[in-house]
């Protein structure tokens, strides 16, 4: 956790058991208690002294302090006990638990903390009728004192609050779970309304999973409710567990409610008549373009052309700036680590105009050899092309630093963006790449619509690729003259609902907040590989310096398709076979692999599932 993550609330420092002064930053509020088993609590917070609640409670101790999960009697009952003490209730040592049928909201009434948008207020203990000196009789409006803990809308997100704790110390090798069943949270509501349902939640030794990110908690239990899917129960009442999300991804509430709304008060053909459905249609597909615009922080909505799909953009490029521009003896670059559609396209565009296609070389680990990459590059190097995120491995390709490079040898770039844009923030413009291309159900939105982003510069001097109506400004038996960018790549009556279901998809994830997915999901990356890495006869295919979203592995004796059709039997979704990426994979010695791909609604639960999966299978050879 980072000083900027802390940032929201005042700093304030910590009396360890020993003397030593951690300093926790602003954000955090530690549950301490005696180590291994819960025991006394002792907060800190602005102008409270923890020096001696600290010092009874290693006094009790039997070990070290280490920070709090607490399971006992609720989660609720502690944050209650740590909103006592803030406002200005007896020493945490001698404020009695608070039952959690006592819990009650705090309201404008008596005191209002700050919220983030769409989060409830927290359920805390009734605060004292009078506020202790110098305390904000309310604290809540823009500019307002900000106190160092979030509010949270519902039990997940109440976990996520412990657990964005720093830990201090060293957390014992097999260090418990605690449980927190739901019927501990009574009375406790989510934002939406409802009741919290029977789930039991598990709260696991890892701290860094659902973490403080700027003001409030990731809370991926939250967001599992945003995706009906994720509710499907498989092969007999088997919890479905979601891990091919490389191959496609799931659709939250939003996108699904996007396009019944359009299908049931927009539908219309867009641009051309003058009724009023035309006209909402027309802004709504129009709307659509705008998000991805905004998503990838292109310059102007001229730059974002819907498609079908990456693939279809990389032959929109091939096809339409690669006739005009590729001749007899250039050269096309790629690397070792592309989707079967950024080779075919390129491959056939070469057939046609006699152009060479080289291939930039990758290391052991998976990662592009920027040296040899380098080396490629020359006076007759026309286009390169490289995907941002490998969909086989999850390599992250140093996508600013090559682009640099080929733009020094006078190339034109086409950026593959498709397993990249639903892990990571994507700037085309801090890129500088010409061309980037994406699929919409990568991203939480429909199958069968995508985007190419090309520089207006570069999209001005390219021809059609196809054509028909919508495309044109005037047509005459003898010659047509056609759109500007973008309309003139886009031939004929697009996919419009599933367009306006692109711009709900990438505005969902906006909210969400990209760079907060990114650390949610590196760090859940990293629990599945130390996970996965305890497995018998299991070997991980590449190892790249960075990765994303991706884990890709063979099992000793045993064929990758008889792995997925048994992980399936569990409820379990991955991918196994090539994965449209077979020169990679040979590259590394292998055929085929396993493939399981995270997405931000992926939880600790889900890899502890597959890694259990696996054990058994393991065991079975």
């Amino acid at each position: 956790m980072t000083a900027d993550d802390r940032s929201f609330a005042p700093p304030h420092e910590l009396v360890g058991p020993l003397g030593q002064v951690i300093d926790v930053g602003g954000g955090v509020v530690p549950l301490l208690t005696p180590a291994p088993a819960p025991g006394a609590l002792a907060t800190a917070s602005p102008g409270v002294s923890t020096a001696a609640p600290l010092a009874s409670a290693a006094a009790a101790a039997p070990g070290p302090l280490s920070a709090m999960v607490p399971g006992d009697p609720s989660v609720l009952t502690a944050m209650a006990r740590m909103a006592n003490e803030l406002f200005g209730a007896a020493p945490a040592t001698s404020v009695a638990p608070v039952p959690v049928s006592q819990a009650t909201a705090l309201t404008p009434s008596n005191v209002q903390l700050p919220v983030s948008p769409g989060i409830s207020p927290m359920l805390v203990a009734e605060p004292p009728a009078a506020m202790p000196p110098g305390l904000p009789a309310s604290i809540g409006p823009a500019g307002a004192p900000a106190w160092p803990f979030s509010v949270a809308p519902d039990l997940g997100s109440l976990m996520a609050e412990v657990l964005r704790l720093p830990i201090l110390g060293d957390v014992p090798a097999g260090a418990p779970a605690y449980f927190v069943p739901a019927s501990d949270a009574v009375g406790l509501e989510t934002d939406r309304g409802r009741g919290i349902d029977s789930s039991t939640y598990e709260v696991r030794a890892e701290p860094a999973l659902v973490r403080d990110l700027g003001g409030a908690a990731f809370d991926p239990y939250a967001l599992r409710r945003d995706f009906p899917i994720l509710e499907e129960r498989v092969h007999g009442g088997k919890r479905l567990v979601w891990l091919d999300n490389a191959a496609t991804t799931q659709k939250p509430r939003a996108v699904i409610d996007r396009l019944s709304y359009f299908y049931e008060h927009e539908n219309s053909n867009i641009h051309r008549a003058a009724h009023v459905l035309a006209a909402r249609a027309t802004d709504a597909y129009e709307a659509g373009r705008e998000s991805a615009r905004r998503f990838l922080n292109a310059g102007s909505a001229g730059e974002i052309i819907f498609v079908r799909g990456a693939t279809e953009g990389i032959n929109l490029i091939a096809q339409s700036w690669g006739r005009r521009h590729v001749e007899a003896g250039d050269e096309i670059v790629i690397t070792h680590l592309e989707h079967h559609a950024n080779i075919v396209p390129w491959q056939q565009l070469c057939q046609a105009t006699g152009a060479r296609l080289r291939v930039a070389p990758v290391d052991d680990r998976g990662d592009v050899i920027l040296e040899a990459y380098e080396r490629l590059l020359g006076p007759r190097t026309r286009l390169v092309a490289f995907p941002q995120v490998s969909n086989a491995l999850g390599t992250v390709t140093p996508a600013r630093e090559m682009i640099e490079i080929a733009h020094r040898y006078g190339a034109v770039v086409a950026l593959d963006g498709a397993q990249a844009v639903s892990h990571m923030r994507v700037d085309v413009q801090l890129l500088d790449c010409d061309f980037y291309v994406l699929s919409g159900h990568k991203v939480f939105a429909p199958t069968g619509i995508g985007v190419v982003y090309g520089k207006r510069a570069v999209l001005d001097a390219m021809p059609p690729w196809q054509g028909g109506g919508n495309m044109i400004q005037d047509v005459t038996f003898e010659r047509t003259t056609y759109q500007p960018p973008p309309g003139r790549f886009e031939a004929g009556t697009g996919s419009i609902a599933d367009a306006v279901g692109l711009g709900a998809a990438l505005d969902y994830v906006t909210r969400v907040g990209i760079d907060r997915i990114e650390r949610y999901e590196h760090d859940l990356l990293a629990y599945a590989d130390r996970r996965l890495a305890t497995v018998p006869g299991l070997a991980m295919i590449g190892a790249p310096r960075d990765k994303a979203g991706v884990l890709s592995f063979v099992l000793d004796g045993q064929r990758t398709e008889d792995v997925g059709s048994a992980l399936d039997k569990e409820g379990i979704a991955v991918r196994s076979g090539h994965h449209c990426a077979q020169p990679i994979l040979r590259r590394l010695g292998v055929e085929a692999t396993v493939r399981a791909s995270l997405a931000f609604y992926n939880v600790c639960e889900d890899i502890d599932a597959l890694v259990e999966a696996l054990y058994r299978l393991a065991a079975r050879r």
